[in-house]
């Protein structure tokens, strides 16, 4: 694997050149991205066919094959993220802080890139355009891993993305895909510690696990996207309703769908219906506790086991609550750290929620589908971190790099 570790210490070269280089020169590289995967629609979406031809032949689920499709709007998506990443403050060399000692030595934190990120991916072709460009905005080169199930989708859009660092003056290793499928290369990477800084895995949770154990490298993680809406006592129908059904029917196949509504049981007779009836009619099953199932006849009965699945499906677990504080105990057992949302008219339970729910993002009143680092403003995200350190939550460009201590001092001496 010779190739693996020619392809770390490259990245370790251009890492040295970013940490550098002026955000115009960087600016530069990103909006010749977009304006290269907009000249090559066709041939971008002529790999993709292969992908999908591929996906279907082994059968893969069709929320893998929604994830690994390079749409016209996907691909302007893309281009928007590059475009708005542009547009973002620089973090590297910014002041976090300064203080004055006794002393006179002036102390202050600088934000500095992290060095070379390695990112391991499953089907999702636009991972491969995001990563990049909160990389190099950044200042940091990154190592892709993609999935087999997109290889050629990828392998497309690095072409292109490598084409614009070196259009702009950028190393053309500040982006680099690895092109083989065989998983002994993500082994490989994993080893090479003095190359690569930091990990993130995105994808399942058997991915993410395999690279936790395997690793000798930080790892940046979340292992699963289970999800809760808890809809508070006397909370207005239409905006349940609204947000229960977007949270789960907009997008299921992603870490940011809810997998289990919770419900007041003083809304269990009038609500709960109303809201399943809704979530039904799309086409989502419905697996309740007793409580549900005496409310909605055609919900199938939960297991102890459904309540931590990430369904990534039309498929949601709901139970009835005698409270608030049940919802959050129901939510410490079984949620994931991802993200979670009260559907409340009360000020002071909407309040207490924020405060002590644990979650990497916790809502109030809104669909958990904005869990998301562009619809957070972040331009693009580069995953979400469930694990505290050193992010949590959507990671953006911010949390692409670290502090340094500068300080400044008039010859002062240690006594």
């Amino acid at each position: 694997m010779t190739d693996i570790v020619t392809m770390a210490q490259k990245a370790r070269e251009a890492s040295r050149r970013l940490a550098n280089i002026p955000t115009d020169d960087k600016n530069q590289a990103l909006l010749e991205a977009a304006h290269e995967i907009r000249e090559n629609t066709a041939s971008l979406k002529e790999a993709n066919r292969k992908d999908l031809a591929a996906a279907r032949e082994q059968g893969l689920p069709e929320a893998m094959v929604d994830r690994l499709t390079l749409s016209d709007k996907t691909l302007t998506q893309i281009c928007t993220s590059l475009e708005e990443v542009t547009a973002l403050p620089d973090p590297v060399g910014e002041i976090v802080s300064t203080w004055k000692r006794p002393n006179g030595l002036e102390i202050g934190k600088m934000r500095i890139p992290l060095g070379v990120i390695g990112i391991i991916y499953e089907s999702r072709p636009n991972v491969t355009v995001d990563a990049a460009a909160l990389c190099l905005k950044s200042g940091n080169a990154v190592v892709l891993r993609g999935g087999s199930e997109a290889i050629h989708s990828n392998l497309a859009l690095a072409a292109l993305l490598a084409r614009a660092c070196q259009a702009a003056g950028l190393p053309a290793e500040t982006v680099q895909l690895i092109g083989t499928t065989d998983r002994a290369a993500v082994l490989e990477m994993l080893k090479q510690e003095e190359l690569i800084d930091l990990i993130i895995p995105r994808g399942g949770e058997g991915l993410i696990r395999f690279v936790v154990e395997n690793s000798m490298i930080p790892v940046l993680k979340h292992y699963k996207g289970v999800c809760h809406v808890y809809v508070d006592e006397g909370a207005d129908t239409e905006m349940a309703t609204s947000i229960c059904v977007n949270a789960k029917v907009q997008r299921p196949g992603v870490c940011n769908s809810m997998e289990t509504l919770l419900i007041h049981e003083k809304e269990a007779g009038t609500l709960l219906p109303t809201i399943a009836a809704a979530l039904m009619a799309e086409g989502v099953e419905i697996r309740g506790c007793p409580a549900t199932l005496s409310q909605v006849p055609d919900a199938k009965p939960v297991t102890e086991e459904d309540w931590g699945t990430e369904y990534l499906d039309l498929i949601l677990s709901v139970k009835v609550v005698g409270s608030m504080e049940e919802a959050m105990e129901h939510i410490d057992c079984y949620g994931s750290l991802h993200t979670e949302s009260i559907v409340t008219r009360d000020a002071g339970r909407a309040e207490r929620f924020l405060r002590e729910m644990q979650s990497s993002t916790v809502m109030v009143n809104a669909s958990t589908r904005f869990s998301d680092g562009f619809e957070f403003g972040l331009g693009a995200e580069i995953g979400i971190s469930t694990s505290k350190l050193h992010a949590f939550g959507p990671m953006g460009l911010k949390e692409l790099t670290t502090t340094k201590f500068i300080v400044r001092g008039e010859g002062q001496i240690r006594e």
